[in-house]
């Protein structure tokens, strides 16, 4: 049994997710705190697998709370945050402290069914609270780069694009990649990360801030430039297509299409080998489901070369586990060696 503490000071919320968690019987509620205070005094005594922390809370708000778990008691915590530009921004500095992810606060604003919240918050549970805090996530985001030997690939053609994928626990990911990129990369960047629509501006921005490249949220028609990362924005599926030999533009549709997820991974991968064949190199990272499987094996079909998280450093083995088992990968590595062979495949 994964055990769970719910921690909200409304008790609507507190008695929904409750409903929601143990309608699997492989997750029982452990516990309830009504603001932070509890949560750090019911961590300690109730020892769960796994807490839900909500933000805002009367006498120690979620973030307080977070910063005496994380230095006292480590453990899995998902944030409940309201999907706006201000949640965003805090549920941002969350994950920095060290939450691993967060669930909607206001359910009946997303644009998915109540069904399908019910079905990704006890995926994320499983997940995460049987796994615990995974090797490296804990570690601090700032470091010395791991660079290999430069590799001689089976792909010898000349990358004009890297496309990254990710979900759970992909923000910490990204932000630990991006950062070690210097200024001066000769190839741009698309990335497809799984976020609300509110939550991609504020992420981009905060990349933008710690990274030496420009880090933008991309927008309709953005003309692809070498050292820019583009976010794709929650709002729709991002996709790049090729106007011209040297140009390039972004496209955004808000068309769910056959996808579970917005943006979608497998949309701008394989997006990226119709407008640069065998010339992409794909990056898997840390994730639930399957999203970008069908992208990177296009891209090792094509010649191009590809790259996966291992299980040791992801928070959730999901998205690069059904690349690595449908034989696509061509380096499986821990989150602190991907920049170095990034930035050697260029």
């Amino acid at each position: 049994m994964i055990r769970v503490l719910i921690v909200d000071d409304s008790a609507f919320m507190r008695n929904t997710l409750s409903s929601m968690i143990v309608s699997d019987p492989e997750i029982e509620v452990v516990g309830f705190a009504r603001d932070g205070i509890e949560a750090v005094e019911k961590v300690v005594s109730l020892k769960p697998d796994l807490v839900t922390l909500d933000v805002e809370m009367p006498r120690m708000d979620g973030i307080e709370a977070l910063k005496q778990i994380m230095d006292k008691n480590p453990l899995p915590v998902l944030m409940v945050s309201s999907l706006t530009t201000e949640g965003a921004n805090l549920t941002l500095d969350a994950l920095d402290i060290g939450a691993v992810d967060y669930i909607p606060k206001n359910l009946s604003d997303l644009s998915i069914n109540i069904v399908k919240i019910k079905e990704i918050l006890i995926e994320k549970i499983k997940n995460i609270g049987s796994k615990g805090l995974s090797q490296g996530f804990n570690n601090k985001l700032s470091g010395p780069l791991k660079m290999p030997e430069k590799t001689n690939y089976i792909a010898q053609r000349k990358i004009n694009v890297v496309a990254i994928g990710s979900s759970t626990g992909g923000p910490r990911a990204l932000q630990k990649i991006l950062t070690c990129l210097p200024e001066d990369f000769p190839v741009p960047i698309i990335i497809a990360q799984h976020m609300p629509p509110a939550f991609t501006g504020p992420f981009a921005e905060r990349l933008n801030q710690l990274s030496a490249l420009k880090v933008k949220e991309a927008e309709e028609g953005d003309l692809v430039k070498k050292g820019t990362i583009y976010i794709a924005p929650g709002r729709g599926h991002m996709s790049i297509e090729r106007k011209k030999i040297t140009e390039s533009v972004l496209r955004i549709s808000e068309e769910r299409g056959e996808y579970i997820y917005r943006p979608s991974v497998d949309v701008l991968m394989l997006s990226a080998v119709e407008s640069f064949s065998g010339h992409v190199l794909g990056v898997i990272l840390t994730g639930l489901g399957n999203d970008g499987s069908k992208g990177m094996k296009e891209i090792k079909n094509k010649g191009g070369r590809t790259i996966a998280e291992s299980e040791q450093t992801c928070v959730v083995y999901g998205m690069p586990k059904s690349v690595v088992e449908s034989g696509a990968a061509d380096q499986i590595l821990p989150i602190d060696e991907i920049a170095g062979y990034i930035i050697n495949s260029v």
